[in-house]
């Protein structure tokens, strides 16, 4: 949220709270910045959405200090999206399988998903076909993990098929 303080309001009016939030009324951008002055403090306007804007008087610095905490805050509550990172969001553990899997190999990776959504976290497994022609293996792969899997994990997506594989993500119960 833009915060305009003092010279950067434009308006020819503002609706003006004082220090101790008393309602001033409306007042013109000269007398309010006149009484902002006189007071020793910052005119603050938080929000253009109306006309004329709501202002208030904050003691000098408390403005701007308060801008940046609330801009901190918001990088911390959004990462990923404010500075391409990802921050403390939980990554998922994806697991790969061939569409013609030997069973030994089968058994090995399910007992690594189970592991995993015990413990909590997430888990993409994705079924990888040679051709489409092995598409409707790999869907009875992944049919197959998610059904041995269905006492540690819950479905989150449905089971996504493309031309060469079938994916799905499993989250811990």
């Amino acid at each position: 949220m833009a915060v305009f303080m003092n010279e950067q309001i434009r308006a020819s009016e503002v609706v003006l709270t004082g220090l101790k939030g008393e309602k001033l009324g409306i007042v013109s951008r000269e007398e309010a910045l006149g009484i902002a002055r006189s007071q020793g403090a910052d005119l603050v306007c938080t929000s253009l959405m109306s006309s004329p804007p709501p202002c208030s008087l904050m003691a000098k610095g408390k403005a701007k200090a308060a801008a940046q905490k609330e801009a901190a805050s918001a990088r911390k509550a959004s990462p990923g999206q404010a500075a391409g990172k990802s921050g403390s969001k939980e990554k998922v553990k994806e697991l790969r399988f061939t569409a013609h899997i030997e069973e030994h190999d089968y058994e090995t990776k399910l007992r690594q998903a189970d592991k995993h959504l015990r413990s909590g976290k997430p888990v993409q497994l994705v079924v990888q076909a040679s051709s489409a022609k092995e598409a409707a293996a790999a869907k009875s792969v992944l049919e197959r993990l998610v059904t041995d899997l269905k006492e540690a994990g819950v479905k989150e997506t449905g089971l996504q098929t493309g031309g060469k594989g079938s994916k799905v993500k499993l989250n811990p119960r």
